[in-house]
């Protein structure tokens, strides 16, 4: 559990102010899955992806990075159509996809989430639109929320050259409608590998729904996601830890 500790130490400083609002939340936290609350990042309403993937039987891999991986994975548990999100490491070399030596803003790596998904259930489009919505702020620099560093990077690591163009016309769609007030900085790198996170930071969210940063960061991505996407919108998430045991 040192990685957790340290990962807490180090945010401490950066959202004191909203680890305040986070224990006052925490006490309603019933309410914060009913209704979207207001967080260090809001959603915003987009259009979905002009160009998308055709809705194919079979399963598909997409991997997003958007600033703290515990809060993204979180999210995506909860979409329908997904049969997995594993927090990991993608963008830097294997020996270093470690959790204390991607903190030092050195390897390369970002912290990021593998998706496995159903394209007839859900599609990469769809995945992107809840990505840039709900998932993260897709006009940060190097940095979401309390959380600085390329390691919290806007990344989407493509899997292919249709990712890829999907990726890229969405982004360019987004950007000319101006949906969001700045423009989008969100990265596109291909051929990097995934790596899966140490346990302990496996299905976060859902093991420690009072833990401030939780409460006051993550929680109400996914009641945005509820009430921005319900059809997408599953109540059980889809668990790393269970699955492997």
């Amino acid at each position: 559990m040192t990685g957790i500790h340290e990962k807490a130490a180090r945010r401490s400083a950066n959202f004191a102010r909203g680890a305040l609002a986070a224990l006052i939340l925490a006490a309603a936290g019933a309410a914060l899955w009913q209704s979207p609350a207001v967080s260090a990042e809001d959603a915003v309403v987009i259009p979905p992806p002009a160009l998308d993937e055709k809705a194919t039987s079979g399963t598909q891999k997409a991997v997003f990075a958007g600033g703290c991986f515990w809060g993204v994975q979180g999210v995506f548990q909860h979409v329908k159509g997904v049969s997995s999100a594993v927090s990991g490491y993608a963008g830097g070399s294997q020996e270093n996809a470690v959790y204390e030596t991607v903190g030092t803003g050195r390897t390369g790596h970002a912290e990021s989430v593998e998706i496995t998904y159903d394209p007839s259930k859900v599609t990469y489009g769809q995945l992107l639109q809840v990505y840039f919505s709900v998932a993260h702020n897709p006009t940060q620099l190097n940095y979401q929320g309390p959380d600085s560093g390329t390691q919290y990077r806007s990344t989407i690591f493509a899997e292919s050259d249709a990712q890829k163009k999907i990726a890229e016309s969405y982004i360019a769609q987004l950007d000319k409608a101006k949906v969001f007030s700045k423009p989008i900085v969100t990265t596109l790198e291909t051929g990097k590998a995934f790596y899966p996170a140490e346990n302990y930071h496996q299905d976060f969210l859902t093991l420690n729904p009072t833990y401030p940063y939780i409460v006051y960061n993550d929680l109400p991505k996914v009641a945005n996601l509820k009430q921005l996407f319900p059809k997408l919108y599953s109540e059980k998430p889809v668990l790393v830890l269970s699955a492997s045991n």
